[in-house]
C-alpha cells in the first residue's frame, strides 16, 4: 500500500524540480514577462526617454507593472492601463524615489524598492512568496506556489483608484493628495485634511437600502464597481445594500470601468470605450461644493467661476488667491495674522458642517479669535448658526445676500499693516483686536499679535 504513496511523492518532487528550473529567472532581468521570481531585481533605464519602463504585464497585456517617472527626476511603482497609459495602482511610497540606475526594484519573497542611500523606500513586507503575477484584472499578487496561497495583493492596498469587481473594504482608503474616500457602517463618504492630522467630512452618501438591509453581525459593508454599470455597497453578496448608477447602468455594454479619486477631490467613474475614458458618474456635480475649487481663500460663484476673498487679489488660473497655509496660530511665535471680513458667503457642503448656535457675529467672531486652532468661521444673522473652520481655510461659496458673514484669519509676518475692504461691508483699519469686536459696524482686514 505505500508504493503508489512513494512513486507519487517522486514524482511530485521531480515535477517541482523541472518547474523551478524553467521559471528561474536572472537577478538582472529587466524585460517584460508574465512572471517574476525570487532572486529578480532591475533598476531604471536612465536613457530612456520614454515615462514607463514596462517589467510585468497580465496575460492580456492590457496591465503592465513598471516604473513611471514623475516630475521628470522621480520614480513610482505603478501598475498603468497599457491602452490608455493611465495609473490603476500605486505604491504608496512616503519619499521621492529618484530615477537612476541606484534605485532597485528587488523580488526576494518581499518586493522592495529601496536605493544604497536613502535605504528602503516600500516594501511589501511579505516573506516565503516565490512569484509575483499581474493578473488580468490588474491585481498584483506574491504567491507561495509550494503553499498555493496568496501572501499579498495590491487589490487590498489601492491608491486613488478602484478597478471593477476589486472590493473596497472599511479597512481601505482610497487617498489624491489631501483627499480621501473610506466607508463606513451603511455609508461611503470623502474626507479633506488640510492641517495634516485631522479629516473634514464634505461628501456622504447613505445606502437606500433597497434590496437589502444592514445588519448588525453579518459583517461590515463594502463597496465594490461592478460590471453592469454602478458603484454598489454590500454587506454581503446575495444583494447590493445600496446602487449608484453609472451612465451605463443596465445597458449591457461590456468593457472595462474604474472609479478615481480625483486631484480636486471629486469621486468619478469611467469606461473604456476602446479609446477613450468616458465619464459616467460623478458624486459631486457641482463645481462650488468641493472643497478647494477655487483653492485656499478663493471665492466660487455658481456659473461664475472663481474669484477671491480678498478683493485686493485677482485671481489667477495658475496660482488661485494664495499659497497653501499649514498648521495653527498655537505656536507663540512672533507671527500674527490677518483678519479678513466677508459678507455673502457660505460653506460649500454646509450640510456635513457642525456649527454652535451664538447670539451674534461678534460672539462668533470672538471665539474664534481665542481659539489658536480656529482659523475662520461663517455666521448666519438669520439663524445664529456660527460655523468654526479647523483648518486653513480653503474654497467658500458666493450667498445671495449679507447675512452670511464670513470672519477669516490669513498668517503674515509681523510688521505689516493693512486693510480690505469685503463687498457689502464698511471699510476701516482696526489695528486693536479688542475694538475691533466691539464695532458692529466695522468689517474690514486687520493685522492682530497673536
Amino acid at each position: 500500500m505505500t508504493k503508489p504513496t512513494i512513486v507519487s511523492n517522486l514524482f511530485l518532487s521531480l515535477t517541482l524540480f523541472l518547474t523551478t528550473l524553467v521559471r528561474t529567472s536572472s537577478s538582472t532581468n529587466t524585460t517584460t514577462t508574465h512572471e517574476i521570481l525570487r532572486g529578480f531585481s532591475a533598476t531604471p533605464n536612465p536613457s530612456n526617454p520614454s515615462s514607463f519602463q514596462p517589467l510585468l504585464t497580465d496575460p492580456t497585456s492590457t496591465f503592465s507593472l513598471g516604473f513611471l517617472r514623475v516630475k521628470s527626476s522621480e520614480l513610482a511603482l505603478s501598475i498603468i492601463h497599457v491602452p490608455s497609459s493611465d495609473p490603476v495602482w500605486l505604491a504608496q511610497v512616503p519619499n521621492s524615489a529618484r530615477w537612476s540606475e541606484s534605485t532597485r526594484l528587488l523580488f526576494n519573497g518581499s518586493l522592495v524598492l529601496s536605493d544604497p542611500h536613502s535605504g528602503v523606500f516600500w516594501s511589501t513586507g511579505t516573506n516565503g512568496g516565490d512569484g509575483l503575477r499581474l493578473l488580468n484584472s490588474s491585481n498584483l499578487q506574491i504567491v507561495d506556489s509550494v503553499a498555493v496561497t496568496v501572501l499579498w495583493q495590491s487589490f487590498d492596498f489601492p491608491s486613488d483608484t478602484l478597478v471593477e469587481s476589486q472590493n473596497f473594504t472599511s479597512a481601505m482608503a482610497l487617498r489624491n493628495g489631501p483627499y480621501s474616500m473610506r466607508v463606513g457602517r451603511d455609508f461611503l463618504a470623502l474626507y479633506a485634511d488640510f492641517k495634516g492630522d485631522s479629516s473634514s467630512l464634505y461628501w456622504r452618501h447613505k445606502a437606500m437600502e433597497a434590496k437589502a438591509q444592514v445588519e448588525d453581525g453579518l459583517g461590515p459593508v463594502y463597496a465594490r464597481v461592478d460590471s453592469d454599470g454602478f458603484l454598489g455597497l454590500y454587506q454581503t453578496e446575495a444583494a447590493p445594500v445600496d446602487v449608484m448608477a453609472f451612465a451605463s447602468f443596465h445597458r449591457g455594454v461590456a468593457g472595462l470601468r474604474r472609479l478615481r479619486l480625483e486631484p480636486d477631490g471629486n469621486l468619478r467613474g469611467y469606461f473604456w470605450n476602446s479609446t477613450i475614458w468616458v465619464t459616467e458618474f460623478e458624486a459631486i456635480q457641482d463645481s462650488c461644493e468641493l472643497p478647494s475649487s477655487c483653492g485656499p481663500y478663493g471665492l466660487c460663484r455658481a456659473g461664475k467661476g472663481c474669484s477671491c476673498l480678498d478683493n485686493r487679489t485677482e485671481f489667477s488660473g495658475s496660482g488661485g488667491c494664495s499659497r497653501a497655509e499649514s498648521g495653527d496660530f498655537c505656536g507663540g511665535g512672533e507671527e500674527g495674522f490677518w483678519v479678513l471680513r466677508r459678507a455673502g458667503v457660505e460653506f460649500p457642503y454646509k450640510e456635513l458642517v457642525g456649527f454652535e448656535k451664538m447670539g451674534s457675529l461678534e460672539e462668533c467672531e470672538g471665539d474664534c479669535m481665542r481659539n489658536c486652532s480656529c482659523w475662520g468661521v461663517v455666521f448666519s444673522n438669520v439663524s445664529g448658526f456660527c460655523y468654526r473652520i479647523g483648518y486653513p481655510v480653503q474654497t467658500l461659496v458666493a450667498f445671495g445676500d449679507g447675512t452670511k458673514v464670513g470672519v477669516f484669519k490669513r498668517m503674515v509676518k509681523e510688521g505689516k499693516v493693512g486693510f480690505v475692504e469685503g463687498d457689502g461691508l464698511a471699510p476701516g483699519p482696526y489695528r486693536d483686536l479688542k475694538e475691533s469686536l466691539r464695532s458692529e459696524s466695522s468689517r474690514s482686514l486687520e493685522l492682530c499679535k497673536r
